[in-house]
């Protein structure tokens, strides 16, 4: 998890949240924008300025540049901050495109310099009528209905595996929720990108110790993880166990129903090989049980499950992506099998130099996926 996704914020974090707002009304605007093509959003450590805040309904793009010195996130956000897209790790100096399918209705863009907190929230609008795509693409429409019956399959297997889990550290059996806490987090990398559009839901189950806002109690997996292998016990984890069990049904409840769109798959792929880069791969995800290659794997195993979902539609328009894109995740696995052990994997505790090759395989193959979200716009 990201650290974007660290809860609510303090009132603290409410009151610097709209002074930052403030500063960004009076900052310069992002640069006329005559209503075609893509919005420019020029985000700073107290602005996020966007070149137009009504867009048509349908498909659009946002292009995001980071004009601070700390590295940013831009999401978009329905009601009740359900994410209908984001781009993570935006450094200083660089540039990322979001490109999202967006119906008629008012929205929220948010930049979030240091990737934390609320963010620098503004209103955006989104008028006219336009057909989604997957009522013009047949292709886009299976893809769609193929990936939620993956999405469904998972969902049903993290409940009863993180019940499992639960039920082992409520009994105090160390040895069994151990064992058992790489194997239900599997399930929830796979399917993140999905869960972690229902509000705070995802910070609660999946914040590491430094994402956590001050005032706000450290729950979910990490925090039943730390018992476990710091303190080689599950004393007074029960009533953590009792609340990770209970959001995590209200996330399969509501992962079973969500509608996801094509451009949503294609910017999740994308979003779980960002999960690898920045927290797998730094060792920083599972820093005490060193199970971050389970997590690792389902990542990259959910990013490729969305990309074979849409892989007719990508035959279609790009099939040297395709090529690509089959030829860069066996990397990938390939990678990952030197350090298999039985079912599951070896404690990572990997050396630099180590850390430094997976990461560039992880960047092979994160750069075709992010070609998916533009290729699946195409008309």
């Amino acid at each position: 998890m990201s650290a974007s996704r660290a809860g609510k914020a303090t009132l603290a974090g409410v009151v610097l949240g709209l002074a930052a707002l403030t500063a960004c009304a009076k900052s310069e605007p992002a640069g006329k924008d005559d209503g075609t093509g893509p919005v420019s959003v020029k985000a700073s450590d107290s602005g996020c300025d966007l070149s137009r805040r009504d867009v048509k309904a349908g498909t659009s793009t946002f292009s995001v540049s980071n004009g601070g010195s700390k590295v940013t996130e831009f999401y978009v956000y329905a009601d009740g901050d359900r994410v209908m897209g984001e781009v993570e790790n935006i450094g200083p100096g660089l540039k990322r495109d979001l490109i999202v399918e967006l119906p008629t209705g008012k929205y929220q863009a948010v930049c979030k310099p240091g990737m934390a907190g609320d963010g620098i929230r503004g209103d955006l609008t989104v008028t006219g009528d336009a057909a989604a795509q997957t009522s013009e693409d047949a292709l886009l429409k299976q893809a769609t209905e193929g990936y939620q019956r993956y999405v469904n399959s998972q969902a049903v297997a993290l409940e009863q595996k993180t019940t499992e889990f639960v039920t082992a550290v409520k009994a105090g059996d160390v040895a069994k929720a151990k064992a058992l806490y790489p194997v239900s987090r599997t399930y929830w990398e796979r399917i993140e990108p999905v869960a972690e559009s229902f509000g705070n839901l995802d910070p609660k189950i999946d914040a590491r110790v430094n994402d956590v806002e001050p005032g706000t109690e450290w729950t979910g997996y990490h925090r039943i993880e730390q018992a476990l292998w710091v303190s080689n016990s599950t004393k007074g984890m029960e009533k953590y166990a009792d609340l990770l069990l209970t959001d995590v049904k209200t996330v399969v409840a509501k992962a079973k129903v969500v509608k996801v769109t094509p451009l949503q798959m294609a910017n999740g792929a994308k979003e779980l090989l960002d999960e690898v880069a920045t927290g797998k791969v730094t060792g920083e995800e599972d820093r005490y049980s060193h199970t971050d290659l389970w997590d690792f794997e389902a990542n990259v195993e959910g990013s490729q499950a969305a990309v074979q979902a849409l892989r007719p539609a990508l035959q279609e328009r790009n099939p040297a992506l395709v090529k690509q894109l089959d030829a860069n995740f066996k990397t990938v696995f390939a990678a990952l099998d030197k350090y298999r052990d039985g079912d599951g994997f070896k404690p990572y505790t990997a050396t630099e130099p180590e850390k430094k090759a997976l990461g560039a395989v992880v960047d092979g193959l994160a750069e075709p996926v992010s070609q998916v979200a533009a290729t699946i716009a195409k008309k």
